[in-house]
């Protein structure tokens, strides 16, 4: 009797730790997958896809997962030297955005994707912007920055990442270079300013042109436009006296007629 209690007491310990390592087993093959990550699971070493986002349950032991993140990572490339087409040494810092488009090639196909990408921007910018003059590249950015882009897709592509943009955000010149670009600016704002100049005294002396000959053909005009520049100018308080051309020939044609009438 005692024997067959002691072995339904041993039973019943059985079934309890069999119980308590089924709910340990049941909570450590459920795992929570967030709606920017996916599980890519390995069953014996073989991959056999990606799971989530969601519930999920995993074989202990058998199934093994690695989580790769969806969202799109902003990464900074580094300032580095670099010699344009026309021999000017330059610095160049970047900025690339990228995100994962097929979780199981980013795990199978490379070790590190965040080191990947990083190393292949490095060499593409520096590739790319080596085809340009400096010029070029101060003035086609968004068409340099595209160019770089494009590049560095089709290097990621086989590894499921995908490159939105790659922009250009600091270069840094050497201060010879800045002094001889400042005075070639100087000199191109003093150049367009003669030409604006120039323009201008050629347009008003055409206008003057075309006025002084509806003047010459309407006499009474200039007549008109001496009382209108009286007028102008006895509106400020001076003292200053104006005699027009017109009074003057007037006054003279006086005194000969009174010296004919004397005489």
């Amino acid at each position: 009797m005692i024997t067959w209690i002691c072995s339904y007491q041993l039973f019943i310990y059985m079934y309890i730790a069999i119980g308590v390592i089924i709910i340990i087993l049941g909570f450590v093959s459920l795992r929570v997958i967030k709606e920017y990550d996916r599980g890519v699971i390995f069953f014996l070493g073989k991959c056999t896809g990606a799971r989530g986002p969601g519930l999920i349950i995993l074989i202990p032991i058998i199934e093994q997962m690695a989580l790769v993140g969806l969202r799109t990572v902003t990464m900074d490339i580094p300032s580095q030297k670099i010699i344009t087409k026309d021999n000017v040494s330059i610095d160049i810092a970047a900025v690339a955005y990228y995100h994962i488009v097929d979780a199981q090639k980013s795990v199978i196909s490379i070790e590190d994707v965040y080191s990947a990408v990083l190393q292949i921007s490095q060499t593409t910018v520096r590739n790319v912007v080596g085809q340009f003059k400096l010029d070029e590249l101060l003035s086609q950015t968004p068409l340099i920055n595209k160019k770089i882009k494009d590049v560095i897709d089709s290097h990621t592509e086989p590894w499921g990442v995908q490159v939105t943009v790659v922009e250009i955000k600091d270069i840094t010149l050497p201060e010879n270079m800045q002094r001889a670009m400042a005075k070639e600016a100087e000199a191109e704002r003093e150049r367009r300013a003669k030409i604006v100049a120039a323009e201008g005294e050629f347009q008003a002396a055409v206008k003057l042109g075309e006025a002084a000959d509806i003047i010459s053909s309407h006499p009474v005009a200039l007549q008109l436009r001496t009382l209108q520049t009286m007028a102008e100018i006895s509106v400020e308080k001076n003292s200053t006296i104006i005699f027009p051309a017109q009074f003057m020939t007037t006054v003279s044609e006086a005194i000969k007629m009174i010296k004919g009438d004397s005489a």
